[in-house]
């Protein structure tokens, strides 16, 4: 939750006047506290902890999301637990290199507000592959420029990498705005 990504979109979706709390699935916790790196959570725990955070704030105003894992974990329960809006930084659609198995049969029908911010050469969900799947009309999309699963460009794309979280998160406030 303290990469410079999750600092920058946290920082940046505060600076544009909306309150942003940031939190870790246990084995990430017990990553921090051990030092010892361990795969995720069982998705019934993932999904636990997401329903224990809607919880305790209640989701009437709450916007959800995440980077990767955690933005796909908000999905799966964003329309049961009713809450405003799913934000999904760097989506995972389908593993790396595995645009043959995706993950999105619970976005065919999705009925929660969702922006996804993807990068357009992202392993995991590219601007070719995703735009020719049929997904919920609820789902919009910011195409970041040349952006890999974190949005950074290449150097020969002639962008940076502040120029597209920049780019970013002016669709996450206009977003975010028209849920207000």
């Amino acid at each position: 939750m303290d990469s410079e990504f999750m600092e920058v979109f946290a920082h940046g979706i505060a600076g544009h006047g909306h309150r942003c709390v940031r939190f870790e699935f246990p084995y990430m916790y017990e990553r921090r506290v051990t030092g010892k790196k361990r795969p995720p959570d069982r998705q019934p725990k993932l999904v636990d902890t997401w329903n224990s955070v809607i919880d305790h704030f209640g989701p009437k105003n709450l916007v959800i999301g995440g980077k990767s894992m955690g933005g796909r974990i908000a999905t799966i329960v964003a329309d049961d637990a009713k809450v405003r809006g799913l934000l999904a930084l760097g989506y995972p659609f389908y593993g790396a290199g595995r645009a043959d198995k995706p993950r999105i049969d619970h976005l065919i029908n999705i009925q929660t507000p969702m922006l996804v911010c993807q990068g357009t050469r992202d392993a995991m969900g590219s601007h070719e592959t995703i735009t020719a799947l049929t997904l919920s009309k609820a789902i919009s999309y910011y195409w970041s420029k040349d952006g890999d699963h974190s949005l950074k460009p290449r150097k020969k794309s002639g962008r940076t990498k502040d120029q597209n979280w920049t780019a970013a998160l002016d669709a996450i406030a206009n977003f975010l705005s028209e849920l207000a």
